[in-house]
């Protein structure tokens, strides 16, 4: 069974940082896009960034573009989310996915499989 594992989510003063971790268990997503997404209260799952199958190629959300950075290690089956410079406007559920497509991937239906999520928080 496909299993995604969120991490590291947590409160931070404005400005802070936090490093989010997505295992993954039951398959190996060597090749496979993967992507995280965020939902506060009351809104729509939102974008925030995804990466190829290589690594070499990422996507990210407007409103995270510069601050926040994806990366994955196959080795352990792992994707993390560095996130910098947080706004409380950043506070939200943070959900990992995994695509069995090889290509970037933004909307939530080009996703295979999530997360539980975990709650990342900017504060002020």
């Amino acid at each position: 069974q496909v299993q995604l594992v969120e991490s590291g989510g947590g409160l931070v003063q404005n400005g802070g940082s936090l490093r989010l971790s997505c295992a993954a268990s039951g398959c190996s997503f060597t090749g496979h896009t993967m992507g995280w997404f965020r939902q506060a209260p009351g809104k729509e799952r939102e974008f925030v960034a995804s990466i190829d199958w290589s690594g070499g190629s990422t996507d990210y959300g407007n409103s995270v573009k510069g601050r926040f950075t994806v990366s994955r290690n196959d080795a352990k089956n792992t994707m993390y989310l560095q996130m910098n410079s947080l706004k409380p406007e950043d506070t939200a559920v943070y959900y990992c996915a995994a695509s069995q497509a090889v290509a970037l991937r933004r909307s939530v239906y080009g996703y295979d499989y999530w997360g539980q999520g975990t709650q990342g928080t900017g504060s002020s």
